[in-house]
């Protein structure tokens, strides 16, 4: 089986955000806010793509759910990993009275 370009380019793009981990304990609350965005915007642009994929490709289901549990996996632990920071961070500037 084939893959598109388009989909190849998407779990490139999400396997190298799974390797190349930031650093949020370095960052400022907003920085963390704007990669948050970021990620968000990510795995819905991601979703989208591989809707199309299935609509264009349904005898490639097998690829369809791998790159869906991947997509999940990745994007599920990058954003444990902001949030975790940036609630630590928003207790830190605002401390409860």
């Amino acid at each position: 089986m084939k893959v598109s370009d388009e989909i190849q380019e998407l779990i490139d793009e999400v396997s190298f955000r799974k390797s190349d981990s930031k650093d949020y304990e370095r960052m400022k609350i907003e920085e963390i806010s704007r990669e948050f965005k970021e990620i968000m915007k990510f795995q819905q642009e991601s979703f989208r793509k591989i809707e199309e994929f299935e609509k264009t490709n349904q005898n490639k289901t097998e690829i369809a759910e791998y790159i869906k549990l991947l997509c999940n996996n990745t994007f599920q632990r990058e954003i444990m990993q902001i949030q975790e920071v940036y609630l630590k961070k928003i207790d830190a500037k605002y401390p409860r009275s």
